[in-house]
């Protein structure tokens, strides 16, 4: 994992208006509709981002706090997972600029984040 700025795989429980707004403000956002990821597991989502070099931004912090702690324990890397309480979306977005304009996807890389 290398890179500059953050890609996002936002997960099915994140409004995909989310996706939009950060695509206009230039970020690489990938929704679980957009990427046909509907109803599949936590783990499934955090192996499809993790494929692809994406951050998983969720609401769900249990699952995904569990999973970062099995990845840690398989040796396994991910790209990153941040975890938000639901807020309105755009606050969400105000959220999550702080951290897309601040830190990196190598710093982002392995971390957990929570908004």
């Amino acid at each position: 994992m290398n890179g500059l700025f953050i890609s996002l795989d936002l997960d099915e429980d994140v409004s995909t208006l989310l996706a939009k707004l950060l695509r206009a403000k230039g970020f690489d956002a990938l929704t679980a509709r957009d990427a046909d990821m509907l109803g599949r597991s936590d783990r499934e989502q955090l192996d499809f981002a993790t494929a692809r070099g994406m951050a998983v931004f969720t609401h769900n912090r249990a699952d995904f706090d569990q999973l970062a702690v099995d990845y840690v324990k398989a040796a396994r890397r991910h790209a990153g997972i941040i975890s938000g309480v639901r807020k309105p979306t755009h606050e969400l977005l105000r959220r999550l600029l702080l951290i897309l304009d601040r830190v990196t996807a190598d710093e982002m890389a392995d971390g957990v984040r929570y908004l």
